[in-house]
This record gives structure tokens, sequence and C-alpha cells, in this order.
């Protein structure tokens, strides 16, 4: 059933987001329904500030005042019981109706990491598995596992093409 849970994001008045979600999460465990809201971030960010005397210090600041990102499958009872909590004005969306945030979104967001696992190196040869060049082969020239991409070098039309795809978009060819 987890797999029809959706990432929806709660209004909530500013500055309330920690106390929404603390009484959320009370909520959820009062009416046996952690199986049914699974998640709740509020997006923060490091900032480095500078004071009045100079002071360089380093802060936690909310990402997105007045948002709360809740993993749930909505149903007219989760519906109910996040509307009906302090400080919650309603969920993003049109009217009554709340709209779940996208794939791309989420991952924009990076409150979901799906972490891939490389199993080549630079140097190695491997097929692309995916897109307009799947069952090409090339040569790893370069991964960048922060941004989910690797750069490989691709023979094509007799000359050396680096091609830029994501990490999981290639498999390393056994020799």
């Amino acid at each position: 059933m987890a797999d029809n849970a959706k990432w929806y994001v709660i209004h909530t008045y500013s500055g309330y987001e920690n106390a929404v979600k603390a009484a959320i999460e009370k909520s959820v465990v009062n009416r046996n329904m952690s199986d049914m809201v699974l998640k709740m971030e509020i997006p923060m960010e490091t900032v480095t500030e500078v004071t009045e005397s100079g002071v360089m210090k380093e802060v936690e600041r909310k990402v997105f005042p007045g948002y709360v990102l809740i993993k749930m499958i909505l149903t007219d009872d989760t519906w109910h019981l996040i509307r009906n909590i302090r400080g919650v004005t309603g969920f993003v969306g049109e009217a009554n109706k709340a709209i779940p945030l996208t794939e791309e979104e989420v991952a924009a967001l990076g409150v979901e990491k799906h972490e891939i696992v490389v199993l080549y190196n630079v140097g190695d040869t491997v097929k692309i598995t995916d897109g307009p060049l799947a069952s090409f082969m090339g040569t790893v020239e370069e991964i960048d596992a922060d941004k989910n991409k690797v750069r490989v070098v691709v023979s094509m039309f007799g000359r050396e093409t680096p091609v830029e795809l994501e990490l999981d978009q290639v498999e390393v060819v056994q020799p």
C-alpha cells in the first residue's frame, strides 16, 4: 500500500511548520495511521550569515517558510486528519483537491534520495542501456555521483564523441 503514497505540500502559518509537523506525527500515532502517513519533511538549508559585528556564522533556515512536505496515501481520513491540525491552512492544489508533487519535483527538492550504486570506474568499457544511444558502447571518461552524471566517450561515425548520461543509463561490459 505504501507504493501508492505520494508527496504533498501542506500550507501552514509561517513559523508553525515544526509545531504542525509534531502535531501531525502525534495524531498519526494516536489514530494508528502510520501506514497511511509515511514521512514528513521541512526542507532546510545551511547558510552563512554575517552579523552586525562582522562575525560569520552558519544558520539553518527553512527553504520554504510556511510549508511542510508530507508523503502519504491521500484518503478522506488522511485529508481530514491533516486539515484539522491547528496551524494548517490547507493543501497546495485546487480548492479542496490536494495535488501531489511529481517525481521530478521531489527529486529537485532533494527530499527523497535514490542511491545508485555505480559498478563501473573511469576507463571501463560500458554499454548505454537507455536513451537515443541505447546499445552503443563507450569508455567512461568522468563520473560525477553528486550530479548523477557520467561522461562516456562513444565512437560515432569514426569520431570520438563525449556524451553525458545519468549514472543508471550505462552498465559495465564484462571482459
